[in-house]
């Protein structure tokens, strides 16, 4: 059985979309959705 790799999101793109919520007035799961990242994931950020 192979193991799945976990996908790695450098800080840049953290910084950018924690600012689509913190400048644009994005909700958590619409920045989450905008980049692809399940909502928990990026709760964790």
């Amino acid at each position: 059985m192979t193991k799945l790799k976990r996908a790695t999101y450098s800080a840049a793109i953290k910084l950018e979309t924690a600012q689509l919520v913190v400048d644009q007035g994005y909700t958590q799961e619409d920045a989450a959705k905008a980049i692809g990242v399940g909502n928990s994931s990026f709760s964790i950020w």
